[in-house]
């Protein structure tokens, strides 16, 4: 079994184009195609300087000309080594064959040979690289006929590699194509002559597979004599004949259950496909075939007998009785119809001894939907429109070669792994689960007798299928359908390729033409290059079509992994998501504009502080309409070098929308991140409705915004909030004075609004910035009305009932926005001078030198060995005690000799040892007052000679420690003075590259060895990244060639001659971007933040990092040590994402570029040059990439994000290139990611579904209350605040009564309303279905400010028992009841009146009229189709 899945898996093929498979079939014609020899200086100097070992070799792919399509499996020669050849031109001899053999007769198949050069890197890898190609014309162009001629010929080679076929500019003839470069003197001589000796082995090798004649095909006697070609002159092996009796398949749980559940997905299938549901009794299966054959590894040696499998009880009813009993006997261990059984023996001769051949058995369903309305069977020239079958379970057998007889049991195998017939198979069930010993039978198994002996079942009658004696290969051709075309198969399931069509055994062969998955995309997906499949694979699919690669020309190429199959793999293509992705800047637009004269003046006077200059005077007003002319050198040259800037919120507006919409908030709070400052969280603001808001008949009068304090008041007096921001020399960094001005001119800045009590987003803002630039004036301020957007997901289209969380299932969700508010707010920038302080001396700016020299290190500054380390000014050092030195020794000296090692905890620390010093004093001078007073003689000569007892001990202590640390600090005085430090400031995604003058100061050279403690500081050996960064900064200091001594995972090395000074490149770049403050922080957090609300803000405190760079001799020897400490410095976001997904799952999300000359930071390069673009990710378990997919192809980023457990918010930073060495970052995403709990409802409109959500308490009684953010649609219970215990489960009731059908989100927020926390968050997906409308209605009403109208509807109870009715309508605002509820008698008649209300615009508006039970169930619905006119 095991040679048979390697044979298996080394020889999947790529299919040939969907339109040369509907061609008609012609005759297999075999190859025999000779690689001599290679002539020319095809192999660089270059690459024979980089590698070592070096080989050469050939690979060599079919090629479709007209459909730029390679098929077939890549053919790889044995590697020559490359030898010094004394004769010119150099020749390589390979004289390799290769065998074939094609039905595909046509001038434009061509073989593509590729000549590819191998050997090995510095580090031992295997590096492979392309180093030209040649087009091998199979047919001739004159008739279609092959070349028949067995001549030399030689082909001649171009630059660049194959996968340039795939371009659309390369025509055909490709040869004569402008864009094809041929290679001077340089040529393949080959012969290809047709092999007729192939034929008789046809049926044991696939078409279009090339192999080799040294290959073992299974099957086949080794060849006779030393060359070892089995296929010069093939020789087949004695074949035997297998007999398979009793076959019984068992499947999981039972057959009915797993036959009911095929049955609904086909029908969600048919419902996908063709867009119309299919009535589930309409639906039967029509047969239960089995296919037995024979398989090498390569293919079906004979095509599969078919064989019909009936249940086992209509086998046991209507069987012979011999039958019956074998039956029942081979059935007892089971129980219940869950058996399917076959009637027929199957013989098998095509068999042969050889562990590689196999007995592949497969299960194919065929169903029929009757056409009758009866349900009866439809005719059978009508099967053809109906019919279609699936591959539902398949098995592998390798029969024991000792063995002649005996029984099997073999576990049935599905999903998506590969298979025989390279086709989909239906689903397996999950075995996350399960054991080892269920995972067997799970899927079901297959049992049967097996034997070599035609006599072994005397009972069993010799009934074979039926065989076309001719056929020895599967027709690649499918049967006519007597009337029209099958339906197409589900995708959700399978779709056998080339699977074998029956030999007239059961009608269902001739009406369900099979259709492979190639042919069902081929509307769909265009070519592929080499090596990719053409199906679009799931996560964890395998490729099951074939394996083609080719290798581009770049000396940079990935090498490849030693060890590797010698099967080429298939390279994957990028993941293609099924929603439309994200457009960049798409949320960034500014969206509003020059607010209204009489919003202006109603803001005016409600008493905004005013914004003023530095010299008292207002600030000048800039209309947001007018273009700005920005001039660097103007910025520059301004006096006023620091900038306040200043954000004033001043007033939220509400914009009329429609019934659904949420309830206006109380209070907001807004999130956003200017330039690198910290993200910024304001402090709850409460909205207050201006005293004017009833005199005026405007929809959208704006609400003030005011500060609420901590103990939940407000002040409307003093309405508004300021940010202040102070943009100065003391902030920026030398020379990011015109980078600041630059962000100014073309970035957005993003602000995120939210609900202050249920912490709910209720949109996003972008407002332009550069009318703050200044230009000269003192100050500048410009007010806008920004529109607040909200991102809604909604879904228009109809899902059958059950399948909105089914898996496989293809939701369109459209995602629109909606303008829910407008925010009032305005920007300035105010100009200050630079203050410099009076007598503080002027700290010098940092260097902005890359280039550090250790020349300054050299010296000593003298100094004891127990002094610290700070730099004096002058070589003079003052005379100090060794205690008040170091605290190490102090300790010792002042610990008492009674303690011993027993001292109390905390003895040894520095304060301690200096109280007690000093209590020591203390004690010897009232010791010495004492011994003056008459009597006390005797106690002061005891005290002098215990001073001098203690002074013995200290001096013989003190000269102990001395002599201990006397080495280390001898060293470490040394090592200063060798030691270099320096300090750079970095930002995340940027590289800070700089170089160290490392000179030698010996007389002697040295083998240097550099070593780093950080990961985040590497050593540039590439010279080509090095050149790149000294031309990015302007550096011109020398550049060597090969100047380390990469060791692997050992520390790089240096060369240094005698007193030789040589530059190092260094670069530190960090992708780690810190703790980040979270967008929906604590209100009360907040609060205790922000007390001066109108301070100026400051930058982050951002943690400072340490790295050391040691360079030793080979002695071990330091030589100099560089000390690096790295400020690190907030950073620009550009743009910010936010996305709301379940809880611990992933999140696969598509965000699409926008143009290449449209990003901001991206160099001028020529119309329609899009360079590559690099991604990274400042959170390593985030998968990020991007991939290239053509020239004028939109570039897609992809993120896959595992979320957390709800309610965490997990945000990390996306820093975009656009170039290979990521040294800047022309784009920086911050991306929010909010886990949710989901939670799944289906439901009818306008009914109501309740449902029940578990609330856990915390670690302390808590104060809570649900918000939805359609609370319309969605209502809990409890409505209001509610006490949550600690520790305890309480149920929060839910009731949702959706207004319109479809798809949609809703969330819902528990939330803490004493500290404003979120304790919890859902995410509810909602599918609603619509009811069904039992009446329609048509009025017409004239648009514009009319009265509207009233109406009259009658409703009669069908129940013979009074019942109480409630009523709703999905367009509360349009119409009004005149009793939301009534109650009518049985059988009675109830007049329902209405009320519509005027709308402004002309047009159409359907309205559902709800009449729901006491229980809020829907009992009936009418449509009423209003017209405005």
């Amino acid at each position: 079994m095991h040679e048979w899945h390697r044979i298996f898996d080394q020889n999947l093929l790529v299919p040939p184009h969907t339109q040369r498979a509907r061609q008609p079939l012609k005759e297999s014609t075999a190859f025999q195609c000779v690689l001599k020899w290679l002539d020319g200086p095809l192999i660089k100097q270059a690459v024979l300087e980089v590698l070592s070992e070096v080989g050469c070799h050939l690979r060599v792919s079919l090629f479709d000309v007209t459909y730029r399509h390679f098929f077939g499996r890549t053919w790889k020669s044995p590697a020559r080594p490359l030898e010094p050849l004394c004769r010119q031109p150099p020749r390589i001899d390979f004289s390799e064959p290769f065998y074939f053999h094609t039905s595909l007769n046509h001038p434009n198949i061509v073989a593509v040979v590729e000549v590819v050069t191998e050997g090995r890197r510095w580090d031992g890898t295997l590096q492979a690289l392309s180093c030209g190609f040649g087009i091998l014309r199979i047919f001739s162009n004159n008739s279609e006929s092959p070349t028949s001629a067995p001549q030399d010929k030689r082909l001649r080679l171009y630059h660049g590699s194959p996968r340039a076929l795939l371009h659309p500019l390369l025509q055909d003839p490709i040869e004569q194509n402008k864009h094809m470069t041929l290679i001077e003197n340089c040529s393949l001589q080959y012969t290809l002559k047709p092999h007729p000796l192939l034929e008789p082995v046809f049926h044991l090798l696939p078409e279009n597979l090339l192999v080799s004649g040294l290959q073992q095909i299974p099957g086949l006697l080794p060849a006779h004599g030393e060359s070892g070609d089995m296929l010069r002159k093939p020789r087949l092996q004695k074949s035997l004949t297998w007999y398979l009796d009793d076959l019984f398949f068992t499947m999981y749980p039972s057959l009915e259950q797993f036959e009911e559940e095929l049955l609904e997905l086909v029908i969600s299938d048919h419902f996908r496909e063709a867009g119309s549901p299919l009535d589930s009794g309409a639906l039967e299966i029509l047969e239960r075939r089995l296919c037995v054959g024979v398989h090498n590894g390569l293919g079906f040696v004979q095509r599969p007998q078919v064989v019909v499998l009936v249940p086992e009880l209509e086998v046991a009813l209507t069987h012979s009785a011999s039958f019956s009993r074998r039956v029942g006997a081979s059935s007892k261990a089971r129980s219940g119809n869950h058996t399917l059984v076959s009637r027929s023996r199957l013989q098998l001769p095509e068999m042969v001894c050889q562990p590689a051949f196999t007995i592949v058995f497969q299960l194919e369903y065929v169903f029929n939907s009757p056409s009758g309305a009866d349900g009866n069977a439809a005719a059978v020239t009508s099967l053809s429109n109906l019919a279609c079958m699936h591959m539902v379970r398949w098995a592998v057998w390798s029969p024991v070669l000792e063995a002649s007889s005996g029984r099997v049991t073999l576990p049935l195998q599905g999903g998506i792994q590969p298979n025989p017939s390279h086709c989909l198979v239906y689903k397996v069930p999950p075995a996350s689960m399960s054991s080892e010993e269920v995972k067997q039978v799970e899927s079901g198994t297959v049992q049967f007798q097996y034997s070599l002996s035609p006599e072994g079942h005397l009972d069993t009658p010799v009934e074979h299928a039926i065989r076309p004696k001719a056929e020895q290969r599967p027709s690649r051709k499918p049967p006519t359908s007597p009337s029209s075309l099958p339906a197409p198969p589900p995708r959700g399931l399978t779709t056998p390729q080339d699977s074998p069509v029956g030999p007239g055994l059961s009608l269902s062969q001739l009406a369900a033409s099979p259709q492979s998955p190639a042919q069902r995309r081929s509307a769909e997906a265009s070519s592929k290059p080499p090596g990719s499949p053409t199906l679009s694979l799931a996560p964890g699919e395998f490729p099951l079509e074939g394996r083609i690669s080719h290798l581009e020309a770049d000396l940079s190429q990935t090498a490849l992994v030693p060890g590797t199959s010698t099967a080429e793999q298939l390279q994957e293509l990028p993941f293609t998501p099924v929603h439309a992705p994200i457009i960049v800047g798409a949320w960034t637009r500014s969206s509003g504009g020059k607010p209204s004269r009489a919003s202006l003046a109603l803001l005016r006077s409600a008493g905004f502080p005013e914004i003023l200059d530095a010299n008292k005077q207002p600030a000048e007003a800039v209309d947001p309409t007018d273009p700005v002319k920005f001039n660097p050198q103007k910025e520059e040259s301004d006096c006023l070098q620091s900038n306040e800037i200043v954000l004033q919120f001043l007033a939220f507006s509400r914009v009329s929308q429609d019934d659904q919409a949420a309830p206006w908030p109380q209070t907001v709070y807004f999130t956003f991140q200017f330039y690198r400052f910290p993200p910024e969280t304001t402090p709850r603001l409460q909205l207050v409705e201006l005293d004017e808001a009833g005199k005026s008949s405007s929809a959208s009068l704006p609400h003030l915004l005011v500060l609420i304090h901590k103990d939940g008041s407000f002040d409307a007096g003093s309405p508004g909030f300021q940010l202040k921001y102070l943009v100065g020399p003391g902030f920026l960094r030398p020379g990011e004075q015109r980078w600041f001005a630059r962000y100014l001119a073309l970035q957005t800045l993003q602000i995120d609004i939210w609900d202050g009590d249920s912490l709910l987003l209720i949109g996003s803002a972008a407002v332009q910035m550069k009318h703050l630039l200044r230009q000269g004036r003192p100050a500048v301020q410009v007010s806008h009305e920004l529109e607040v957007v909200a991102t809604e997901h909604e879904q228009d289209t109809m899902v059958v009932s059950g399948d909105v969380t089914r898996f496989g299932c293809v939701k369109p969700i459209n995602v629109h926005t909606v303008v829910k508010g407008r925010l009032h707010l305005t920007l300035a920038n105010v100009g200050h001078l630079c203050e410099r302080r009076v007598g503080s001396p002027s700290s010098p700016p940092p260097s902005r030198s890359r280039v550090i020299s250790n020349d300054g290190a050299t010296g000593f500054s003298g100094g004891g060995l127990l002094t610290p380390g700070a730099p004096r000014l002058k070589n003079v050092v003052q005379a100090q005690k060794l205690a008040d030195v170091d605290s190490e020794l102090a300790a010792l000296l002042f610990t008492p000799p009674w303690q011993g090692t027993r001292r109390p905890q905390g003895a040894g620390r520095e304060g301690d040892a200096v109280c007690r010093r000093k209590l020591e004093r203390m004690r010897a001078v009232r010791l010495r007052e004492r011994g003056a007073e008459p009597g006390r003689c005797g106690h002061g000569a005891l005290a002098q000679q215990s001073i001098r007892a203690q002074h013995t001990r200290d001096l013989q202590l003190i000269a102990a420690y001395r002599e201990r640390t006397k080495a280390e600090s001898i060293a470490s005085a040394l090592s200063m003075a060798i030691t270099t430090r320096h300090t750079i400031r970095a930002t995340l995604g940027a590289a800070e590259f700089f170089e160290f003058a490392l000179r030698n100061p010996d007389n002697t050279q040295h083998t240097v060895t550099i070593s780093i403690d950080s990961a985040e500081l590497s050593l540039i050996l590439d010279s080509q990244e090095w050149r790149y960064f000294k031309e990015l900064f302007g550096l011109h200091t020398p550049l060597e060639e090969d100047m380390f001594h990469p060791r692997g995972s050992l520390a790089p090395q240096l060369f240094l001659r005698p007193r030789e000074m040589v530059h190092i490149p260094f670069k530190f770049q960090t992708f780690s971007a810190g703790p980040r403050a979270s967008a929906q922080a604590s209100a009360e957090l907040r609060l205790e933040k922000y007390t001066d609300a109108g301070s100026s803000r400051k930058s982050s405190t951002m943690p400072t990092k340490h790295a050391k760079v040691l360079f030793c001799a080979g002695n071990g020897k330091p030589l100099a040590v560089l000390c690096l400490t790295v400020e690190l410095q907030p950073h620009v976001v550009d743009q910010v994402f936010r996305f709301y997904h379940p809880e611990l799952t992933f999140l696969k999300k598509a965000i699409r570029l926008l143009p290449w000359h449209t990003l901001p930071g991206a160099p001028v390069g020529m119309p329609g040059e899009d360079p590559p673009v690099y991604v990274r990710c400042s959170d390593p378990n985030v998968i990020c990439e991007t991939q290239n997919m053509g020239p004028r192809e939109p570039q897609d980023v992809f993120l896959k994000v595992a979320s957390g457990p709800s309610p965490e918010i997990k945000d990390f930073f996306v820093t975009i290139y656009a170039d290979r060495w990521l040294a800047t970052p022309i784009q920086t995403w911050q991306v929010h990611l909010h886990s949710l709990q989901r939670v799944d409802v289906s439901c009818v409109t306008g009914q109501r579904t309740r449902l029940a959500l578990v609330l856990r308490g915390m670690q302390t009684v808590r104060k809570v209350k649900a918000f939805s953010s359609h609370p319309q649609e969605l209502t809990t219970d409890p409505k209001g605040v509610f006490v949550l215990p600690p520790h305890g489960v309480q149920d929060l009731h839910v009731g949702v009564r959706p207004r319109r059908a479809g798809s949609r989100f809703v969330h819902l927020n528990l939330v803490d309303v004493d500290a404003h926390q979120l304790v919890a968050s859902w995410l509810v997906c909602l599918s609603c279905r619509p009811p069904l409308i039992s009446k329609a209605f048509e009025i017409t009403l004239p648009a514009g400010a009319g009265k509207g109208a009233n109406k009259r509807i009658t409703y009669t109870n069908p129940y013979p028992s009074p019942r109480a009715y409630r009523l709703h309508s999905d367009h509360p605002r349009l119409l009004q009841f005149k009793e939301d509820a009534f109650q009518v008698g049985g059988g009675e008649t109830y007049t329902i009146g209405l009320r519509f209300a005027s709308r402004q615009k002309a047009g159409e508006e359907e309205i559902l009229i709800y009449i729901n039970d006491h229980e809020d169930k829907n009992e009936e619905t009418f449509c009423v189709k209003v017209i405005y006119q």
